[in-house]
């Protein structure tokens, strides 16, 4: 039995939309960083980028359990020495809350340079329900909330 490892010609790219409107940060993340990464196909091969396009809609009402909306805090550097600048979750989510979702998958994804291409090329975030992407007719795909928020 011989290993099986896709060719360009075996890769696909579908078209998916996800609804991030009450689903937790983490679960949201992880669901999108596998589908990005493409570990959802039976032609998942590492070296290769076999992964699905996804756009997220509803960004600002994604949720942060417990304490994180204050005590989560997104860091960043001027450049210079001692200018670090530390943003609370709350605020990132309020100004940007593409972003908090864009760091969020970034992190579940390997630590290499397909992950920045992947991540810069097949995410797509949006803070509202609309999206320009019609033409591509993505398939809608759930997360599930988690029991909690039930």
């Amino acid at each position: 039995m011989k290993t099986f490892t896709a060719t360009p010609d075996d890769i696909s790219h579908d078209w998916h939309v996800v609804d991030a409107a009450g689903v937790p940060l983490g679960r949201l993340a992880s669901v999108v960083a596998q589908l990005i990464r493409g570990k959802h196909k039976p032609t998942f091969t590492p070296h290769m980028d076999g992964g699905d396009f996804v756009v997220v809609i509803n960004a600002e009402q994604v949720r942060l359990t417990g304490r994180k909306l204050d005590n989560k805090k997104y860091f960043s550097h001027t450049g210079y020495m001692g200018h670090d600048r530390m943003t609370p979750a709350r605020e990132l989510l309020a100004k940007h809350p593409d972003r908090v979702i864009e760091k969020a998958v970034f992190g579940m994804l390997p630590k290499n340079s397909l992950a920045k291409q992947k991540l810069r090329g097949k995410l797509k975030v949006y803070a509202g329900a609309a999206h320009p992407h019609e033409a591509q007719q993505p398939k809608p795909f759930s997360v599930t909330p988690s029991k909690a928020s039930a």
